[in-house]
């Protein structure tokens, strides 16, 4: 660990896609704290920035403003997690680098293909490509029936994987191939405990339909939430407007069913209840029959 000033305590730096100010981030901030094992550091977007994947700011120039969360030290930029995580770990922020990010709770799972278009994970996985450990963590969120309060429940329920990371951090005894991302069942006061997964393929069918702008100019509205009870009348909407010489009107974005992975993997054991824990890196190999046929086809491309 490196020397993060006086604190002989190993520093954690949280970080997420919802912003600074969402309810996910706060708990998980307010559980570190209340625990007295970390200095605890917040380096996050200043608005909501879901399902931007790993999307980083080149041509523009990024603000950053302090913050103030209680027994933290907290800084809020205005760009994307990765970028958050980038700055975070840069020294400009903090005398020191970070000796583990954690990035969440976001607000709804992050199982399956929906790993890759997660700002949540990729705020993890940036620290993981400057050799950082890192953990992203996920809360199912049910709309109607989870409660903010349950933010608190899913951060005290994976408090003993983060310390217990922080030892082998210690002891110098933890991977560096790979990071975790962790999904909290929605009753996580009845979770059946952690249990190690795989990547599945699971993803949510998203289609389009045209809708009547309200006023020019229309409303915006962008949120990539998925929740345990999306179905094909459930929307999570995503308006986009398209300007034609004649009219202006828009389109929503909705879920149009589930393709859900049966097996051995992350959401099949997140909806049995357990807390999921699956590494990941950055090497994504295809599979060695789309190898062996391209094997075959490239030297006959003329």
């Amino acid at each position: 660990m490196e020397s993060n000033g006086s604190e002989c305590k190993p520093s954690v730096m949280v970080t997420n896609d919802d912003g600074i100010d969402a309810p996910g981030l706060r708990s998980l901030v307010r559980v570190l704290v209340s625990s007295n094992l970390f200095n605890v550091l917040v380096c996050a977007p200043d608005s909501e920035k879901s399902a931007v994947s790993h999307c980083v700011s080149w041509q523009h120039p990024l603000s950053v403003k302090k913050v103030d969360i209680s027994g933290a030290t907290a800084f809020a930029v205005s760009g994307t997690p990765a970028d958050s995580t980038s700055i975070g770990l840069s020294k400009v922020l903090f005398p020191f680098v970070p000796d583990l990010v954690v990035s969440g709770i976001n607000k709804g799972s992050n199982c399956g293909y929906h790993i890759v278009y997660s700002g949540t994970v990729a705020g993890a996985r940036e620290a993981f490509f400057n050799g950082v450990p890192s953990v992203s963590l996920s809360y199912e969120w049910i709309a109607g029936k989870s409660k903010d309060d349950d933010f608190v429940l899913a951060a005290e329920a994976c408090m003993p994987i983060i310390t217990a990371i922080s030892t082998e951090i210690k002891n110098n005894t933890y991977p560096q191939n790979c990071f975790l991302n962790i999904d909290v069942p929605a009753d996580v006061a009845n979770c059946k405990g952690y249990r190690l997964t795989k990547q599945g393929k699971t993803i949510f069918k998203m289609g389009w339909r045209q809708v009547v702008s309200e006023a020019e100019g229309g409303r915006m509205l962008s949120t990539m939430t998925m929740d345990s009870s999306a179905s094909k009348e459930a929307s999570h909407i995503l308006y986009v407007k398209v300007l034609f010489p004649v009219c202006l009107f828009s389109e929503e974005r909705e879920v149009r069913g589930i393709h859900m992975d049966e097996g051995d993997n992350d959401y099949s054991f997140l909806r049995q209840g357990y807390i999921t824990v699956t590494p990941l890196g950055t090497l994504s190999p295809p599979p060695m029959d789309g190898v062996e046929f391209f094997e075959g086809w490239l030297p006959g491309v003329h």
